[in-house]
């Protein structure tokens, strides 16, 4: 398992979201560098955004195509994504990022 995941669930459904394109990044002394373009499976989740000894203390974030997500299911979105920034302070821990996403908000925490 990467050292981060995340997990997408649409509150508009209660479902999991499938098939939502996510971009992971890492900033370092030139700016944002795109480290993995995933998309999420059947269950809303990305597992293997890292490959082992790839994490590293710093700032990273997640992007979520929310926009193409529910333009998919015939629903507009105020949203066209959805940028989640976090700091990793202990790169040995794993970071789970949770999103729960509906056309008019979006909310995340630090997951286990």
């Amino acid at each position: 398992m990467s050292a981060i995941t995340t997990h997408v669930l649409d509150l508009s459904t209660g479902r999991p979201a499938a098939n939502v394109a996510v971009k992971l990044e890492r900033k370092d002394d030139s700016g944002w560098r795109t480290v993995a373009d995933r998309t999420t499976d059947g269950d809303g989740r990305v597992r293997d955004f890292l490959a082992p000894g790839e994490m590293a203390a710093g700032l990273w974030r997640l992007t979520f195509g929310t926009g193409p997500y529910f333009a998919a299911r015939g629903t507009q979105t105020f949203l066209p994504e959805a940028t989640i920034t976090f700091e990793v302070f202990d790169a040995a821990q794993h970071h789970h990022v949770p999103l729960l996403v509906s056309p008019f908000g979006f909310s995340t925490y630090r997951g286990s």
